[in-house]
Formats: structure tokens, C-alpha cells, sequence
């Protein structure tokens, strides 16, 4: 009887994870689709920039072979159906073409360029925003009502999350780049500095990515502070701490082994979906830092009107995002008995 059950339990997960599956390549098949399409929308012509470019140098010279020369190597006279049918090939050969505006570089190369920079800038900022704010959150809400000081940090914070990051990222540039010249004002380390393992090199790079990073934490900061108040607040009148509380526990060990232990599962959830959507980067922060990771490049590429970055860059953010969802939706009703997969799952 009771493997029997536990058949039928892992034949409700398997139909629930199909389902997941189905759609997550239902969003990865609309969303090339759609990567493809909306970049053409862009007003301006894709090698426009390019030969402005020469004839601001003074180039002149056969000019109309170098357009026909670039149409025809990406293709850019042929019908759009048949280049969306080249682009498909393409990515089912793992292949995201070259740089329109950076030929002969690779969108690859591109990309794995600025990728280190925002996988390094947000995962260090989002990992350290969601364990303080998850602590402040856990020991604030524990004491509601408390010290004046806890009172003072909810304002703060609420007053910080609700204040637009990249007005923060401004104020902060002001203040502390411009006005008091602390920190650089943009970049990712010093012009004629070689990147290599020297503490020189690191340092630099530390000190650059100081005011980024710290326009990110005070934004994201606030949420999960926020987040884990709120959970820490209606737990605290659940039966199990009611009764860890009638036993004589220490309010300590209430609060770190059973209050925080049970509101810490909703926190990971939002954090492995901020981790899954690391790669899509803070655009407006590193356009307004000069920080060369993917918003970065995404935003040259769309000044440029360069279709096979856009193209990459905006297929790597998506796929990233969906591979996260579809991992947590599989993920979460093992670790979560309370979790219900599906119609099936209903008694």
C-alpha cells in the first residue's frame, strides 16, 4: 500500500514536471522568436553607424561595395523569413553570429567579455543584501514594536526601496565620485591598468565596483529586510512557536531554530530567482557607472543598432530567467510537502 502511494505520488510529480517543461520550451521557442522580431523594429539602419563612423574619419572610398559586402555577409538582404530561419539554424548550432558594429569579434566573444563583470558585481551584491536584510528582517520582526533604533532602520529602509536605483545610483555618483572624489566616477578599473591576479589590479577593481555595488545593496537591502519582517511577524503566532514558548525555550533559540528556520524557504525561493536573474544585469546601473558588464553591452548594442548582439545578449537574459523558474517549480515541491503539484495533487 504504501509503495503503491509512493507511485502515485511520483506519477503526479512527473506529469507536474512534463507540464513544466512543456512550458518552459514553449518560453524559450516565443522568446527567440520575439528577440528576433523586436530589434528590427528599432528605428535606424544596422550598418548606419558604421559608415557614419568612416565618414567622420574621412573614408569615403568604395563605401557602396563595404555595404554590399556587409549586407551580404549577415544577410541583410534577404527576406526576413529567411533570416529568421538562418538565425534558427544558427543557435541549434550553438552559434550567435558575429558583431555587426565589432566585426569579425563573435557575439560569444562579446558576451563572455562583459558576462564575468556582471556575474561578479551582482552575485556578491545580491548574496550580501539578502543575508543582512534577511537577518535585520529576522531580528526586527522578532522584536516588533521594539527599540527605537529598529524603528529607525525600518524607515531608512523602506525610505531606500522605494527610491528608484538608478536615482540612487546618481545621488551616489554625485556625492561621492564627483563632489567628495572618493571613487572613481566609471569603469571597471583604471585606463592603462593591465587586468591580471596583482592585489594592484584587485584593489582597483574593488574600488571601482564600491559605488555600483552599494547602489544595488540598499536598493535590493530594503526587500529582503522587508520580506523577512513580514514572515518573522505572522509566524510568531503559530502554534509551534506558541508551544516552543510555553516550554521555556530561550526567545534566541525560538527565534533562530524554529521562527527563522520556517521563514528562511520563502526567502531562498526569491533569492535562487534573483541568482537566476543575475545575468540580465543592472542595465541602467552600469550604463550610468560605465560598468562594462552585459547592460552595458546591451546598451551600446542598442545605440548601434547591432541585431545579432541584441539578439544574444536578450536570448542569454531570457533563457537564464527561465531555466531559474523551471528549476525552482521542480525543485520546490520536493523540499516543500505543502506545495501542491497540480490538479493531481489535490485531496
Amino acid at each position: 500500500m504504501v509503495i503503491r502511494a509512493r507511485m502515485d505520488v511520483m506519477s503526479i510529480y512527473l506529469r507536474y514536471l512534463a507540464q513544466r517543461f512543456l512550458i518552459f520550451v514553449a518560453t524559450i521557442f516565443i522568446s527567440i522568436t520575439l528577440v528576433f522580431l523586436l530589434p528590427r523594429f528599432i528605428p535606424g539602419n544596422p550598418l548606419g553607424a558604421i559608415f557614419l563612423q568612416l565618414a567622420r574619419m574621412g573614408g569615403s572610398m568604395g563605401q557602396q561595395e563595404l555595404v554590399r559586402a556587409y549586407t551580404e555577409r549577415f544577410g541583410l538582404d534577404k527576406p526576413l523569413w529567411q533570416q529568421y530561419l538562418s538565425f534558427l539554424a544558427q543557435l541549434v548550432q550553438g552559434n550567435l553570429g558575429y558583431s555587426i558594429a565589432s566585426f569579425p569579434s563573435t557575439v560569444s566573444d562579446l558576451i563572455m567579455q562583459a558576462l564575468p563583470w556582471t556575474i561578479g558585481l551582482l552575485t556578491v551584491t545580491t548574496l550580501l543584501s539578502w543575508s543582512l536584510g534577511s537577518f535585520l528582517g529576522a531580528v526586527v520582526g522578532w522584536r516588533a514594536g521594539g527599540a527605537p533604533l529598529a524603528r529607525i532602520l525600518v524607515v531608512l529602509l523602506l525610505l531606500t526601496y522605494t527610491i528608484p536605483y538608478y536615482i540612487l545610483a546618481i545621488i551616489l555618483l554625485f556625492l561621492f565620485a564627483f563632489y567628495f572624489p572618493i571613487f572613481p566616477l566609471s569603469g571597471a578599473y583604471s585606463v592603462g591598468l593591465q587586468p591580471s591576479l596583482s592585489i594592484t589590479f584587485i584593489l582597483n577593481v574593488l574600488r571601482h565596483a564600491v559605488l555600483p555595488a552599494l547602489s544595488i545593496v540598499l536598493v535590493s537591502l530594503g526587500w529582503w529586510f522587508l520580506s523577512m519582517r513580514s514572515l518573522i511577524t505572522s509566524i510568531k503566532g503559530e502554534d509551534y512557536i506558541l508551544w516552543a514558548e510555553a516550554k521555556g525555550l530561550r526567545p534566541g533559540r525560538i527565534l533562530w531554530r524554529y521562527a527563522f528556520r520556517n521563514a528562511l524557504l520563502p526567502q531562498a525561493t526569491g533569492l535562487a530567482l534573483s541568482l537566476g536573474n543575475i545575468v540580465g544585469g543592472a542595465l541602467i546601473t552600469e550604463v550610468i557607472f560605465g560598468y562594462p558588464g552585459l547592460g552595458w553591452l546591451i546598451y551600446n548594442s542598442i545605440k548601434g543598432v547591432d541585431y545579432p548582439v541584441i539578439q544574444g545578449s536578450a536570448l542569454l537574459i531570457i533563457v537564464s530567467v527561465a531555466l531559474a523558474n523551471f528549476v525552482i517549480d521542480s525543485v520546490y515541491p520536493l523540499i516543500d510537502p505543502r506545495v501542491r503539484l497540480g490538479a493531481g495533487g489535490r485531496s
